[in-house]
């Protein structure tokens, strides 16, 4: 299954999908939408006892239904219940909820915006700006996010393109151009930022996604030029591609006596027009 992990909002309520292109789907987690039926402190609980309930009754729902890995509330990734847009239909009917209907609505929407956007891919950039919108970051910031969205894609087609796998090997580049360029991993990252499971380029100010930007496009560009065969020729690009944002980085400082590298998050002003809770975009983004 080839997945992409996103977090859908549902009257603020943040419901994880797994998008899997081979079958060309959305999986949405089960705990997550029983959360917003129920309006229940412990949806897992709930998830629990109406499982069992549907074994005892025979019900094809919990034997079809698969377990995917999805970001938890400690930011690892975990596996959890996940349906399709079609099982939760049928699951719905066994959850009385007032919102049982505008919720089937939302999900048929999620999945007609998902064909509008394998037929328009510029819709993908429009969804991404409103709903960056519905969390209250500025125009500005969201300009340069978006482009950042763009780099990123076209460093990873390029590794891509030379067999590297998503997963570890991405996961180990973007560490090392983070650590260069920033002097942190992701990690450490996340860490300094006081972030847990929300997205770390969601939380970048303006000055550190550009930095990243440069460092990405720079990697890019040097792999285009260099052909690499082996594994560490791509960390030797990822390398040489952030020292270049690291170098803009320590003149930058020395110009004008601030520190690039920021403690500050979504919470606490990046960019934020209100006091919101944002992540729009999947951990995946970063582990790749």
């Amino acid at each position: 299954m080839s997945e992409n992990t996103q977090v859908k909002l549902f009257e603020d309520k943040r419901v994880r999908t797994i998008w899997d292109k081979d079958s060309e789907q959305w999986f949405f987690s089960v705990v997550d939408v029983v959360a917003v039926l129920t309006e229940r402190p412990s949806p897992n609980n709930y998830w629990k006892v109406l499982k069992n309930r549907l074994k005892k009754e025979g019900s094809e729902l919990v034997t079809n239904c698969n377990q995917l890995k999805m970001p938890a509330a400690d930011g690892k990734m975990y596996k959890t219940d996940c349906m399709t847009i079609e099982q939760l239909f049928r699951l719905i009917q066994s959850i009385p909820s007032p919102k049982a209907e505008p919720f089937k609505l939302w999900m048929a929407q999620v999945a007609k915006e998902r064909i509008d956007e394998m037929q328009d891919p510029e819709l993908t950039i429009n969804r991404a700006m409103q709903e960056y919108k519905a969390l209250g970051y500025s125009d500005n910031w969201i300009n340069q996010r978006l482009k950042s969205i763009e780099i990123r894609k076209e460093l990873t087609d390029e590794w891509r393109k030379h067999g590297l796998k998503e997963g570890v090997q991405f996961a180990t580049l973007t560490d090392i151009i983070y650590k260069t360029w920033a002097g942190k991993t992701a990690k450490e990252y996340k860490e300094f930022k006081g972030l847990k499971k929300e997205n770390l380029r969601d939380n970048m100010t303006n000055k550190e996604l550009v930095l990243n930007m440069l460092a990405e496009l720079s990697t890019k560009e040097i792999s285009e030029s260099s052909d690499p065969q082996k594994f560490s020729d791509h960390v030797q690009n990822a390398v040489d591609g952030a020292t270049i944002a690291k170098n803009a980085r320590i003149e930058l400082e020395q110009k004008t006596g601030k520190q690039v590298v920021s403690p500050l998050n979504a919470r606490t002003g990046i960019g934020l027009t209100s006091d919101v809770s944002p992540s729009v975009l999947s951990e995946n983004e970063e582990e790749e």
